[in-house]
C-alpha cells in the first residue's frame, strides 16, 4: 500500500514538473507586461486585482509543492515570497504603466499559503 502511494505521488510530481516551468512563465510575462487601461465590465469591483493576485499564486504555491513535494515550509514560502517581491519591484522599477504595492505582496502570500494548504489537505485526503 505504501509503496503505491509513493509512486502515486512520484508521478503527480513528475507531472507537475512539467506544468510548473510553464504557469511560472506565463505567470511572470502577466505581472510583467505593460499596463493598459482596463474596460469596465459587469464583474469588475474594487479589489479584483487583489482577488486575481491571491488566486494566481494559490495555484502556483499548489504547483511548487505538487512539484517539490519534500521541501521544508520555510523554503517554500521563501521562495515564493521573494518571487512576489521582486515582480512587484520590477513593475515599479521597468516604467511600463504598472506599480508597486504592498497590498499585492500581502495578497501573493496569502495565496501562496492557500496553494500549500490545500496540496497539503488533499495529500492527507487522498493518500
Amino acid at each position: 500500500m505504501q509503496k503505491n502511494t509513493k509512486l502515486s505521488l512520484d508521478r503527480i510530481s513528475k507531472i507537475f514538473s512539467k506544468i510548473l516551468p510553464i504557469y511560472w512563465a506565463f505567470l511572470t510575462y502577466m505581472l510583467l507586461k505593460p499596463g493598459q487601461e482596463n474596460q469596465e465590465y459587469w464583474f469588475m469591483f474594487d479589489g479584483i486585482d487583489k482577488v486575481l493576485h491571491l488566486s494566481i499564486f494559490a495555484m502556483l504555491g499548489f504547483c511548487f509543492m505538487a512539484t517539490f513535494p519534500k521541501i521544508k515550509f520555510y523554503y517554500f514560502f521563501q521562495i515564493i515570497l521573494i518571487y512576489g517581491f521582486l515582480t512587484e519591484i520590477l513593475q515599479e522599477e521597468m516604467g511600463l504603466g504598472r506599480s508597486m504595492e504592498t497590498l499585492d505582496v500581502v495578497a501573493d502570500a496569502i495565496g501562496c499559503l492557500i496553494g500549500y494548504s490545500i496540496y497539503k489537505l488533499l495529500i492527507k485526503r487522498f493518500f
